[in-house]
């Protein structure tokens, strides 16, 4: 693992699939104000050929979390302006993770609390672990959810985005998966199998198509529907300039022969 930074550590296959690793955050991957999230903020936007990354996964040093969530000894030393620079951090992380062009991938073991969560929410898809569990616990300690948090409404709806973080109980992984936050509960010790499943589905996908997937998504996440429907068209049309729905379909054509 190349270490691009005291606590984020990367490694490339030749498939052009990163993994990127939050370090030197304790046992549970406790994300520190002044240390991991900027690190790992620009670990993802300065990972190598970024333009050339086909996917990739976000996971933890420890196989106790990703992330475990925010370091409450730091928070308990906030003041109102040190707490609106502490949760702009976690933001900026977060939306590094959402903006990323190619696909990120959540590798989730064990715990994923708050702010944990969060970065979790904003990837494009969850593997979690068959004992793993998810919550949102910071009404208990005084704060209320904040920044992507906002995204659980729209994967799993308001009744249940209502109760974890109003009532601050933790679910499960099987509830997780029944409740559309995870996409994949893996089999036990099967975390990272499951994890290669979904690369391996991605990479069988055009890159360029991928990319502007993804983009339109998050449009279509704030756009209202007859002015997503209108983007696509020029969205479509613009992909057939990159040469891969050619080359695609014209591979696609020549198995059927």
């Amino acid at each position: 693992m190349e270490m691009l930074n005291p606590h984020c550590g990367v490694d490339r296959d030749d498939r052009g699939v990163v993994r990127l690793s939050i370090c030197n955050a304790g046992s549970l991957n406790i994300l520190s104000l002044r240390r991991h999230r900027r690190r790992a903020r620009e670990g993802l936007r300065n990972s190598p050929a970024t333009a050339d990354i086909r996917a990739v996964i976000l996971a933890g040093q420890s196989e106790k979390s990703m992330i475990g969530g925010a370091d409450i000894k730091e928070m308990a030393r906030l003041d109102q302006k040190s707490a609106e620079a502490f949760i702009t951090r976690l933001r900026d992380l977060c939306e590094a993770v959402r903006q990323f062009p190619a696909p990120v991938i959540a590798r989730l073991p064990g715990w994923c609390l708050g702010g944990g969560l969060e970065v979790a929410a904003a990837c494009d898809f969850r593997i979690a672990a068959h004992d793993a569990k998810f919550g949102m616990p910071e009404v208990r300690v005084g704060i209320p959810s904040v920044i992507h948090a906002a995204l659980l409404p729209r994967l799993i709806g308001w009744g249940r985005a209502r109760w974890l973080v109003m009532t601050a109980e933790n679910i499960d992984a099987p509830t997780a998966l029944a409740w559309g936050l995870v996409d994949v509960v893996a089999k036990e010790g099967g975390l990272d199998a499951a994890v290669e499943h979904t690369v391996k589905a991605l990479l069988e996908c055009g890159p360029e198509a991928l990319r502007a997937q993804k983009a339109l998504l998050r449009q279509w996440e704030e756009l209202p529907l007859t002015e997503s429907v209108n983007l696509s068209v020029g969205v479509f049309g613009k992909s057939f300039l990159t040469g891969e729905p050619q080359r695609l379909m014209q591979g696609f054509l020549d198995r059927k022969k």
